[in-house]
């Protein structure tokens, strides 16, 4: 097995307008693209303008929750659950 994934890591912290522009990112994802974003806090405001925008379409996992860093991967939820079902498959 392959991994396929590209994975961009953007801080977060620092960058404004921070969520127009991570929209504009989720939005340019690949079939087997995530996002990593790493904030100094939890980034729930973004997670509820994720949800208006994009619905169940929006993969969204905790990879670290603070207390000093938080990092979130973001993905197409079809496609996050279609690349776990092959893993599965092929293990």
């Amino acid at each position: 097995m392959t991994d396929r994934n590209t994975e961009r890591v953007i801080d977060i912290a620092e960058i404004e307008p921070r969520n127009q522009i991570v929209l504009r990112l989720f939005e340019q994802l690949g079939p087997d693209d995530s996002l990593q974003l790493v904030i100094d806090h939890d980034p729930q405001r973004l997670r509820f303008l994720l949800d208006l925008q994009y619905g169940p379409g929006c993969a969204w996992s905790y990879l670290e929750q603070g207390p000093h860093v938080w990092r979130v991967r973001l993905r197409h939820a079809a496609i996050a659950a279609l690349t776990e079902a092959e893993d599965a498959n092929a293990g």
